[in-house]
């Protein structure tokens, strides 16, 4: 059957015809549309380049006279990239999308297009204050002026501040969850693709005797 209109997630994946019932088996179009939809708030995110062909190989397996799964490979990728940002906002990778369910690519399978690799980014140690001294929203956080970057990297300091702040305010939700349970305070900031998200970050606290 022709992949729907309404199924935003798979427009232009590069083929046309799907099959159902679908791999996470959804056996009507109305399902696999309102699932599928629920899932188009990551692939803004950007979080990984295969995303999407990973999980329309799930909504929206080609039609072909076996079916094909997504290599474990492709799962493990994207998912690397990808439960980050979904813990961040609180939502934990599927038990479905358990990779351990898929081929490992000894057979046919839906393989990586992209080698999903990304620049990786310098640790900095960055101190964030509440603004007011208010803890009761998420973009309540604000970027002292003082960073000290711990690693040489392709940004001067001088650029990883505005960076850094604009940050702060693109994902305002997940720094506030970064910081639940938290001070104010110092912090090491490190992780990979930092020109999409602080959700690929990692967070740690710190003091100021702790890394030199």
């Amino acid at each position: 059957m022709p992949i729907p209109q309404a199924m935003a997630l798979c427009h232009d994946i590069g083929y046309t015809e799907m099959q159902l019932p679908n791999l996470l088996d959804h056996d009507t179009t109305a399902e696999a549309i309102q699932q599928s939809a629920s899932w188009l708030p990551l692939l803004a995110r950007e979080c990984h380049p295969d995303a999407r062909l990973f999980l329309c190989s799930l909504f929206a397996p080609v039609c072909l006279d076996r079916v094909i799964y997504p290599c474990r490979s492709l799962c493990e990728a994207v998912r690397a990239s990808c439960a980050p940002v979904m813990a961040c906002y609180g939502y934990p990778w599927p038990a479905i999308l358990h990779c351990g369910r898929f081929p490992t690519g000894h057979g046919l399978c839906v393989a990586a297009v992209s080698n999903g690799s990304r620049p990786s980014r310098p640790p900095v140690k960055v101190r964030l204050s509440r603004r007011n001294g208010s803890s009761s929203g998420p973009s309540d956080c604000d970027l002292d002026s003082r960073l000290e970057v711990l690693k040489a990297g392709p940004l001067s300091p001088g650029e990883l501040a505005p960076t850094l702040r604009r940050w702060l305010q693109l994902d305002a939700t997940c720094v506030h969850n970064l910081l639940r349970g938290r001070h104010a305070g110092t912090y090491v900031l490190c992780g990979e693709n930092w020109d999409v998200s602080l959700a690929d970050a990692l967070l740690l606290p710190t003091n100021s005797n702790t890394l030199h």
